[in-house]
C-alpha cells in the first residue's frame, strides 16, 4: 500500500511527525502537496481535496490509506504505530504512547504560540511585544516543565537505552527527537541552557537521528528545513538563557 499524506509545502509543521513515522517504517507514501501541480500538488489542491471530502477533515495533516480518510496528527500515529510496529502490542501500551504524543501535541501548541500569541492570522510582526513576553514564560516555565517530564520518563525505565516506551521504539520517540531539534532551532541559547538537565531527551534525539531510516531521511530533500514560516522558527530576540 502506498500511503497519501497532505499537508501544507513548504512547512515540516504537523506532517512532519507523520513523515518521521512513515519513513522510519520504510513505508511507501506520497507527500501529495508536495507534488508538480498537475499531479495534484499544491496549496490550492490541497483545500480542494479537504474540502472534496465526505467527511472533510478539520485541517491537514491527514492520511489516505485504502479508502480510509485519518486526520490529527495524534490519530494518524495510532494507526500507523499499530500497523508499522512503531507502539506496543497490547492496548494499555498503546493508548500510553498516545498518550504520550498527546502530550507532546500540547508542548507543539505552546511553541508555534510563543511567536502568535494573539491569533495565527496575524503576523509575528504585528504581535511583537506579546511574544515578547510569552517567550518569557515559555522559556522559564512550559520547556522545564515538558521536557523534565519526558527526562523523568526516559529516567525511570532503568533500561540504558530505552525509549518512551521501553526498548522497542515508538512513534512518540521520533516526535520527542523532531520537538528537541525544534526547540534547539527555536531556542538554541535556552535548549543549551537546559542541556545538563536533558541528559536522557538529548540521548534519545541523538539515538534516534542515528537509525538509518532516519539519518537517510533528513539527508534526503524529503526533508524540509526548518524556517520561519513553520511552527519552530528562531527569532533571536525570544530566546536567552
Amino acid at each position: 500500500m502506498v500511503y497519501e499524506l497532505h499537508y501544507w509545502p513548504g512547512i515540516q509543521g504537523r506532517g512532519e511527525f507523520v513523515r518521521l513515522a512513515l519513513e522510519e517504517a520504510g513505508a511507501g507514501y506520497v507527500d501529495v502537496a508536495r507534488q508538480p501541480a498537475d499531479q495534484g500538488g499544491g496549496e490550492r489542491a490541497l483545500v480542494q481535496t479537504m474540502g472534496d471530502l465526505d467527511p472533510p477533515p478539520f485541517a491537514p495533516p491527514f492520511l489516505v490509506s485504502g479508502t480510509m480518510v485519518i486526520a490529527q496528527t495524534a490519530n494518524i500515529l495510532l494507526y500507523l504505530g499499530r500497523h508499522h510496529n512503531l507502539a506496543p502490542r497490547d492496548e494499555a501500551g498503546r493508548l500510553w504512547v498516545n498518550q504520550l504524543q498527546l502530550t507532546i501535541a500540547d508542548l507543539v501548541e505552546e511553541a508555534h504560540n510563543v511567536h502568535h500569541p494573539i491569533a495565527g492570522s496575524l503576523y509575528y510582526e504585528d504581535q511583537r511585544a506579546a511574544a515578547a513576553q510569552s517567550a518569557v514564560v515559555f522559556r522559564k516555565e512550559r520547556m522545564p516543565k515538558f521536557l523534565g517530564y519526558f527526562e523523568r520518563i526516559l529516567n525511570s525505565g532503568g533500561e540504558t537505552g530505552a525509549g518512551l516506551a521501553g526498548e522497542q521504539l515508538c512513534y512518540a520517540d521520533l516526535s520527542l527527537f523532531q520537538v528537541v531539534r525544534g526547540l534547539q532551532y527555536a531556542f538554541p541559547k535556552r535548549m543549551a541552557a537546559m542541556s545538563p538537565d536533558l541528559a536522557a531527551v538529548l540521548a534519545l534525539a541523538e539515538r534516534v537521528e542515528r537509525r538509518p531510516n532516519i539519518a537517510r531521511y533528513l539527508s534526503s530533500p524529503r526533508r524540509i528545513a526548518f524556517n520561519e514560516q513553520g511552527i519552530f522558527r528562531h527569532y533571536p530576540e525570544l530566546d536567552a538563557d
